[in-house]
């Protein structure tokens, strides 16, 4: 199972970007065993905490998360024989809440009804609570630099997928670590391919704003990432809630690709770096979860 992780395909989207704009590709990280990016995170962060002696038999995993990264930490911990704890919250997706807990997850969830900086605060000092008994791993994934490495692969696989043709890599941030590996691959290959960071509109404040709520899970935590590195970024686009939701439903009806809302943020920002590039140019990003997760949300849910 843990090999099948990674070397997901790449395609080009046909309708929703507008003429004249350089080509947007996006890679389907929803091929991933449990359906999301993060089981190559998961991966990274266990075997390397197996290496050094971090993480040994009959521990317990703990981590707090919005759910893709809850999920993907317990299939890992499922194969090698661990025990987790998730800390997490009913201002997300039930989806994930449930699939969390079909790998064996046992969670701790807050009852928040929204998204914002002072959700996730609860959630680290739930989980760092929890990290103070014996025998226990805290993943700890926004101050875990293991993280960044497991998605080092995917700007390789960029790299090789469009024959070294690759002008800008689009990615939201929730950690950094997604945009972090892939940028570092890329720059290596070429640096002067662009790295873009993508956040959420209404909470900009990898831009110098403020923070804020909004609806778009798993990215957004409403302060700047403590692994953040602007050095890396060429440049942040905000793309709000209600915009990444649209596109969204877009991909599913016009592109046949069905994703979730941080992936339409995606594919909004890549557009917008597609039209300043124009012809002649790549730019790719992730399809980074399936919509499966969000069925039960109002971003695919049908009217009554």
């Amino acid at each position: 199972m843990l090999e099948s992780i990674g070397n997901t395909a790449l395609v080009t989207l046909r309708r929703v970007v507008p003429p004249n704009c350089a080509t947007v590709a996006v890679k389907l990280e929803w091929q991933n065993p449990t359906g999301s990016m993060k089981d190559r995170m998961a991966v990274s962060a266990i075997s390397r905490a197996e290496q050094d002696g971090r993480l040994r038999p009959g521990y317990t995993v703990v981590e707090y998360t919005g759910g893709s990264t809850g999920t993907s930490l317990a299939l890992v911990c499922a194969l090698k024989g661990y025990r987790i704890k998730v800390v997490s919250s009913t201002a997300f997706s039930r989806e994930k809440l449930d699939h969390m807990a079909a790998y064996g997850a046992q969670l701790k969830l807050l009852h928040h009804e929204r998204i914002d900086k002072q959700l996730f605060l609860d959630m680290i000092a739930a989980a760092r609570e929890l990290s103070e008994q014996p025998n226990t791993y805290w993943t700890d994934q926004l101050e875990n630099r293991d993280m960044a490495s497991g998605y080092e692969p995917v700007g390789d696989e960029i790299w090789d997928q469009t024959g070294g043709r690759v002008d800008a890599f689009v990615q939201m941030v929730g950690t950094s670590h997604s945009l972090r590996g892939v940028a570092m691959a890329l720059k290596t290959h070429n640096p002067a391919c662009k790295a873009v960071a993508v956040e959420p509109a209404e909470s900009p404040v990898l831009s110098g704003g403020a923070p804020g709520v909004h609806d778009i899970e798993g990215v957004g935590i409403g302060y700047v990432p403590p692994l953040w590195d602007p050095a890396l970024v060429d440049r942040v686009v905000p793309v709000s809630t209600q915009d990444a939701k649209k596109m969204a439903r877009r991909l599913a009806r016009e592109e046949g690709l069905f994703a979730g809302t941080s992936s339409g943020a995606n594919v909004c920002a890549a557009i917008e770096i597609a039209k300043e590039l124009g012809r002649g140019s790549t730019v790719v990003t992730l399809m980074i979860d399936s919509g499966l997760k969000y069925l039960s949300t109002d971003l695919y849910a049908r009217p009554d």
